[in-house]
């Protein structure tokens, strides 16, 4: 699948319109083809709110790189020699990091998408979308958005509604807040976010993302956010 990382002019607009007191945000790229990363940098370098702080051409040099630069978002591939994307996710998870982990592949195969999300990434996007697009899926996952490339809504949805590991709410015994929270997940936000609207602290909202997971037999925010708009389509 031929990617399609070259930039266009429209993000020189974008980057004049970029307030000077914007947050930046520093990117970690792991992935082995080193004509993609070089792509991704330069794409990157386009926006002026990213900064790209480190390439890894390996899964091991990139946990190598996480725990030393500690990024805010890392973009991992899964199809990598030596370890694979989902067991450098499954390490970055156990690490004591706080960055979001967005998939970037070419991969739209439902049983890695299903086991990316499961192992706790925030995104999963693919490598053959615009740029444009890409970088307004990394803007959105920057504040706090979950993102899911829109082709792979609709398989994502299904096979969770198909797995009966999955419990439906009202089995689950969640309580109104719980309740409330996994509405707000389904729009996407992040815990920060959920706190704000909820006036309680992003720790009480961790409490309750954990809690309401466990009880759907779920394992991903992500991963509960288009399973409850798959339900709510039945």
């Amino acid at each position: 699948m031929q990617t399609k990382l070259g930039v266009t002019t429209s993000e020189l607009h974008y980057r004049a319109n970029v307030a000077m007191n914007a947050c930046t945000y520093s990117v970690l790229v792991i992935d082995d083809h080193p004509l993609f990363r070089k792509g991704v940098g330069q794409l990157l370098a386009m926006a002026p709110e990213f900064e790209l702080i480190g390439e890894a051409a390996s899964g091991r040099e990139g946990i190598e790189l996480a725990l030393s630069k500690r990024p805010d978002m890392i973009l991992l591939d899964l199809n990598m020699r030596g370890m694979t994307g989902i067991q450098t996710l499954n390490k970055l998870k156990q690490a004591d990091l706080d960055a979001l982990i967005i998939i970037l592949t070419v991969s739209n195969a439902q049983e890695d998408l299903v086991t990316a999300l499961r192992g706790g990434a925030d995104g999963y996007l693919l490598k053959d979308m615009e740029p444009e697009v890409l970088l307004a899926k990394l803007r959105s996952a920057a504040k706090g958005q979950v993102v899911l490339d829109q082709t792979l809504t609709g398989m994502l949805a299904h096979a969770l509604c198909e797995d009966d590991r999955a419990r439906p709410p009202a089995d689950a015994n969640l309580t109104e807040r719980e309740y409330e929270i996994l509405n707000l997940l389904a729009e996407g936000m992040s815990n920060k976010l959920i706190a704000r609207r909820l006036d309680i602290s992003d720790g009480t909202v961790k409490v309750h993302v954990k809690n309401l997971l466990r009880k759907l037999n779920l394992r991903s925010r992500l991963e509960a956010a288009v399973w409850v708009l798959g339900q709510q389509r039945r």
